[in-house]
């Protein structure tokens, strides 16, 4: 089943429900129309949200290794396996996952220790 394409035409804003709010979006972006949604209230003693106090030098941001992600079905070809094994390895604990949503994704060094703790040596 397909869907119909959205046209480029920009889209008008819709009515809230009773009982919700509505936000304002600024036309330009970037510009701002006074605190962002979800600012929590200042507290007494604690600096405004950007701005951190005297004398305090900005942390250097921590180098993370990037991590690739594999559907179950990636996992399964890589694997040579059927898909409903790789959900039983998931939800048995033998193989690490992530959910997202409804479905999983599974960390590439996660299948490569799998396969490499699963080798047994035939005699």
């Amino acid at each position: 089943m397909t869907f119909p394409q959205r046209s480029a035409a920009a889209t008008l804003p819709r009515q809230a429900a009773p009982g919700q709010r509505t936000v304002l979006r600024p036309a330009v972006p970037g510009a701002r129309l006074g605190a962002p949604v979800g600012m929590r209230p200042q507290q007494p003693g604690m600096a405004p949200l950007g701005q951190r106090p005297m004398g305090q030098r900005p942390q250097a941001p921590v180098q993370r290794p990037v991590v690739t992600f594999l559907t179950v079905a990636e996992v399964a070809a890589i694997m040579r396996v059927s898909k409903m094994t790789v959900y039983r390895l998931v939800h048995g604990g033998e193989l690490s996952a992530v959910r997202v949503g409804r479905s999983f994704r599974v960390p590439e060094p996660a299948v490569r220790e799998y396969l490499s703790e699963a080798r047994t040596d035939v005699a």
